[in-house]
């Protein structure tokens, strides 16, 4: 066995209330990609941080080596100098700068006492080349989709001529296409020496692409295993992830589905201030009672705006056409009057839409129904504790109790916390914008398992998705959308992955 380039020893790192990391260690040779898997909240993303340097040293237990010399990271810029770099799965790019400019800040070249901008320009595009990003590096930030940031997050990181490369859920928000792409340009940074460690809850992309896995629970490092020898299948580290196996990661329920129209959308036609642009024309479907409707699409197809248009226009579109809920005629002028009419949304942004992370998980439990528990204009505390203690043990949200910052929990139980808030609403139809981003395998189930519950109890679901396994794996029946318009409607039966992606790219 090589030498490792790194070692974490013994990492052990404690939050208020919360010991977040217990005795962790695991070792990454030289020009490897290594995964770290694990469920939400097992550690995964503050074992990264620890080792680059945005928990110092001292404010954890335990030793990082790098080429066998132990480190003592006091911030980011040291881990940096030693040719760290790490990509969150928030990208940190400021919009309104051009691609040259966020490549190369903080390290600009500089002619004197000023920036030579030729230079920099220049070293911005060598970086855009290693990620095969083919534009003009004067190109605003913001002017470009999601895949094409996160690659100039990846230019930036190597402009610092990183060793080892951190990414932290890197194709969470990525179609397709764009993952292959990423996937391919990891793979050719490992033939140039780099050595990558990558946070991953896509299973399926994980055995595709790793060398070598190390699997964390509950904080403490359960396994690493090597793809070389075989070791790493999808059911094996789902049985290491979750301590359990789980034979069928989509649960099977016996369908009760009336012939009742909940939701009936009729010519909805949307047009966006901000694009300029009609972003859905002459939309048309309907939600039965006890049904699971999926919406499947690439993304900038409509399916969000679909959602959020029909959820009471919180974007101030410009909309056509007409909605009923159970048989009677609607006009949401805004969110509230859809709450009040029955219909929710879990937004698919839930740290920037769907909850206030400052507030704890209580006040976020209550907030969108609060009025229910206020009398003359005061709200019953005991009842509000009731209340979020009982989603709270519904939906097994792990917190250490209600009080608990939002922003401290880890991304499915703060997903939970997003759909316990909408559930108290007791709405007639759910609307779940990609509920499961983000989310491990053993989250996702217990989010299939709560959907499945609640539509054998009389609420209708409606699901976009941009994971065709989770759209065949729990529909009922499925439409597709492509540039605003709906392209298809498939029975459950008929349906299969190719049949999606034609109909989706029509």
């Amino acid at each position: 066995m090589s030498t490792p380039i790194l070692e974490m020893k013994n990492i052990t790192k404690t939050f208020p209330g919360v010991r977040a990391l217990s005795d962790v260690s695991f070792r990454v040779t030289p020009g490897a990609i290594h995964c770290l898997v694990g469920e939400n909240g097992a550690g995964k993303s503050t074992l990264m941080k620890v080792l680059s340097g945005v928990y110092p040293y001292g404010d954890y237990t335990g030793d990082i080596l790098l080429r066998s010399a132990p480190q003592k990271f006091r911030g980011i810029a040291d881990s940096e100098r030693a040719g760290i770099g790490i990509i969150y799965q928030e990208l940190a790019l400021v919009p309104d700068m051009t691609v040259f400019d966020n490549i190369m800040l903080g390290h600009e070249i500089k002619n004197g006492l000023t920036v030579d901008l030729n230079e920099t320009i220049k070293k911005a595009t060598e970086m855009l080349k290693k990620v095969r990003l083919d534009l003009n590096p004067s190109t605003k930030v913001k002017d470009l989709g999601v895949g094409k940031q996160q690659l100039v997050e990846i230019a930036k990181a190597l402009s610092r001529d990183v060793s080892i490369l951190i990414l932290d859920e890197p194709t969470a928000a990525l179609n397709e296409d764009d993952c292959d792409n990423l996937l391919d340009i990891l793979r050719a940074l490992k033939r140039d020496g780099v050595t990558c460690i990558m946070i991953s809850h896509k299973l399926k992309e994980v055995i595709r692409i790793a060398d070598t896995v190390t699997v964390l629970r509950d904080g403490q490092t359960v396994c690493t295993l090597d793809a070389a020898s075989g070791e790493v299948s999808e059911g094996v580290l789902i049985k290491h992830m979750v301590g359990r196996e789980i034979d069928d990661v989509y649960p099977k329920r016996e369908k009760k589905i009336s012939d009742e129209v909940v939701l009936d959308v009729k010519d909805w036609t949307v047009f966006s201030h901000g694009l300029g642009r009609t972003v859905l024309k002459d939309v048309n479907f309907h939600v039965r009672r006890g049904e699971i409707v999926g919406f499947a699409g690439l993304m900038g197809s409509g399916r969000t705006e679909l959602a959020r248009s029909v959820f009471g226009n919180p974007d101030g579109y410009r909309i056509a056409g007409e909605v009923a809920v159970e048989g009677v005629p609607k006009r949401f002028s805004e969110p509230r009057a859809a709450i009040d009419s029955g219909v929710a949304y879990v937004t698919e942004d839930r740290k920037k839409n769907g909850l206030i992370l400052i507030q704890d998980v209580k006040q976020n439990v209550t907030l969108a129904n609060l009025r229910s528990l206020a009398s003359r204009g005061v709200v019953d505390a005991n009842g509000e504790t009731k209340v979020a203690e009982d989603y709270r043990a519904a939906l097994a949200i792990k917190t250490p109790s209600i009080g608990q910052t939002v922003v401290n929990l880890s991304g499915g139980n703060q997903q939970k916390v997003s759909v316990a808030k909408w559930l108290f609403v007791k709405p007639k139809v759910l609307i779940l914008d990609e509920p499961t981003r983000g989310i491990d395998v053993g989250a996702k189930y217990e989010i299939y398992t709560l959907m499945n519950r609640l539509v054998d109890e009389g609420m209708s679901i409606v699901m976009i998705s941009s994971e065709l396994p989770e759209i065949l794996g729990m529909s009922d029946r499925i439409y597709t959308v492509s540039s605003g318009r709906i392209t298809g409607e498939l029975a459950i039966k008929d349906a299969t992955q190719e049949k999606i992606m034609q109909l989706a790219t029509s």
